[in-house]
């Protein structure tokens, strides 16, 4: 077997694809300036921000919402500083515009019922799709969970306190083996999103802080890895009390896009600018194999 193939050997295959018109498969996570972001199978999708940017909520509310609007879609959670109840906690709270501390204390009364309600049918109607990583929190487990669970999309919450096989000097090491094996599940047809922590960056004024003006793609810890690895990188910067920007640093397909988002912190929701807009599908292979090779749409939710 030869060691390369020329353009001409695909081109037949190629060109059939361009000129059948059939898009790519890609997840929708909402409607509005939400349908922007390209998330679907052999794509790996990093997020940052500064702790309490909101990035959890903003990960979980892409799931949640990409589950709802197709039906055919199974995600995978892997979660290391939150655990599940509370990550519904936060879906319900947003589902239903009810205050999440009220949720969170069990304050709830009587006015509360009907939103609730239909907050908590819609988390039923996905509950078999979505699942969430038992420990130990290593992508060897999560890896075992994705066949199991035949998922189509696999989230990391957050890259640096997931364990990587092998021996690594350090977190560093460990991230870098990391990114390489989530290319290899995204080629295999896994649609991956990494949430990963953010170093401290100089502002204007010269000081160490989270500051929106400092961060950038060189901004995630531990690993240049985590920006050459991706495929769309962006970082989530508060620009006051209620409006975040969710910067786009990277975009290896298309056109860098920044999206203006209000975030009700006390229901936990994330709105964009503009609104209204269904469905997508996915392919897949086991990734278990993994272990032993080296590295090398549009809807209303």
């Amino acid at each position: 077997m030869k060691s390369f193939f020329t353009a001409g050997d695909l081109f037949e295959d190629w060109r059939d694809e361009i000129e059948s018109g059939k898009p790519p498969t890609l997840y929708r996570c909402g409607t509005g300036d939400f349908e922007k972001i390209e998330l679907g199978p052999g794509r790996v999708m990093l997020i940052g921000g500064a702790p309490g940017a909101g990035k959890t909520a903003f990960v979980m509310q892409c799931v949640v919402d990409a589950l709802r609007i197709d039906p055919t879609l199974r995600a995978c959670v892997l979660n290391v500083e939150m655990a599940p109840g509370v990550l519904l906690d936060r879906q319900l709270a947003r589902l239903s515009g009810v205050d999440a501390t009220l949720i969170r204390q069990r304050k709830l009364e009587t006015i509360h019922a009907d939103r609730i309600d239909q907050a908590f049918s819609t988390l039923e109607s996905i509950g078999e799709r979505l699942a969430f990583v038992r420990p130990p929190y290593s992508l060897e487990n999560l890896a075992n969970a994705a066949d199991e669970f035949e998922s189509g999309l696999l989230v990391l919450d957050y890259i640096q306190r997931i364990e990587a096989p092998g021996d690594h000097a350090d977190n560093r090491g460990s991230v870098n083996a990391s990114m390489n094996f989530l290319r290899q599940f995204a080629d295999n047809g896994q649609a991956v999103i990494v949430v990963s922590a953010v170093g401290r960056t100089k502002d204007s004024k010269g000081r160490s802080s989270y500051s929106g003006e400092g961060l950038n793609l060189a901004s995630f810890r531990e690993s240049s890895e985590l920006e050459f690895g991706c495929d769309d990188a962006y970082i989530l910067v508060p620009i006051d009390e209620d409006t975040v920007k969710l910067g786009h640093h990277k975009s290896r397909h298309g056109e860098q896009r920044d999206i203006s988002l209000s975030f009700a912190k006390s229901i936990q929701r994330f709105t964009p600018e503009s609104a209204p807009s269904i469905p997508g599908s996915k392919p897949r292979t086991p990734i278990e194999s993994l272990w032993n090779r080296p590295k090398p749409a549009k809807g209303s939710v």
